[in-house]
């Protein structure tokens, strides 16, 4: 998927309110942001850090700048939790994720359970339907190692719940987490932040849920998803 051209590099003075940024561009000026992302942030938000930036001339955005990239772990991050529904679609697309492959059509935003819309509903004739959860992961503490969430996710918790449910139901059920860094290898739930979620995540995979995790290959240019990453359960 490619990003708005061309982005703009600065570095972080503070993110705030969930959806502010401050920076200071690579040119000097001061900016406000848009961070498209209600998460902590760990590890991406810290002051200093090198961040890049995407204009927008629509003039009914009040803020024009939007947070795109932040430079962690040696390389640049995916912080836009908009782009990762749209990384699968066009992964799916593209039958670029084999295990989800071969669907005949494929649905955005289907509602189902109680009080939940599933990012993705995949269908054919001749096959049980399948529902599929994306997750926007970008948190690592540990070299090489992938974490969600990064803080108390219980929205997340209950989609796993749901899926549950739909494999119960007698259909196929899939959370799949798209790590939006290039320098991981492996993916677990983080428990210390968040004991409930990785109960769930544990009680999903054990009642059927297909858990997956796939890396993206991300530059200044394109964020792409690429590979998949093990999964730690323990």
């Amino acid at each position: 998927m490619l990003l708005p051209q061309p982005l703009v590099r600065g570095r972080l003075v503070q993110r705030y309110k969930r959806f502010f940024a401050d920076m200071v561009l690579d040119d000097g000026r001061e900016i406000t942001a848009h961070c498209p992302n209600p998460g902590a942030m760990l590890g991406v938000n810290l002051p200093g850090q090198g961040a890049w930036v995407s204009w927008s001339d629509d003039p009914k955005r009040k803020l024009p700048w939007t947070l795109q990239l932040v430079e962690a772990g040696g390389g640049l991050v995916g912080v836009n939790t908009m782009l990762p529904n749209k990384l699968v679609a066009e992964a799916l697309a593209a039958d670029a994720i084999p295990e989800l492959s071969g669907y005949a059509t494929i649905r955005p935003e289907v509602k189902y359970a109680e009080a939940s819309r599933v990012d993705f509903l995949l269908t054919h004739p001749d096959r049980p339907p399948c529902w599929l959860e994306v997750k926007n992961c970008h948190f690592s503490r540990t070299p090489g190692l992938a974490e969600f969430p990064d803080c108390v996710a219980a929205r997340s918790t209950r989609h796993l719940g749901d899926l549950a449910a739909q494999v119960a139901a007698g259909d196929r059920a899939v959370a799949l987490f798209v790590v939006q860094r290039m320098d991981c290898e492996s993916f677990r739930a983080c428990a210390d932040l968040d004991p409930a979620f990785a109960q769930g995540l544990a009680q999903a995979h054990a009642a059927g849920v297909g858990i997956l995790v796939y890396a993206c290959d991300v530059t200044t240019e394109s964020v792409r998803i690429t590979r998949r990453l093990s999964l730690d359960l323990n």
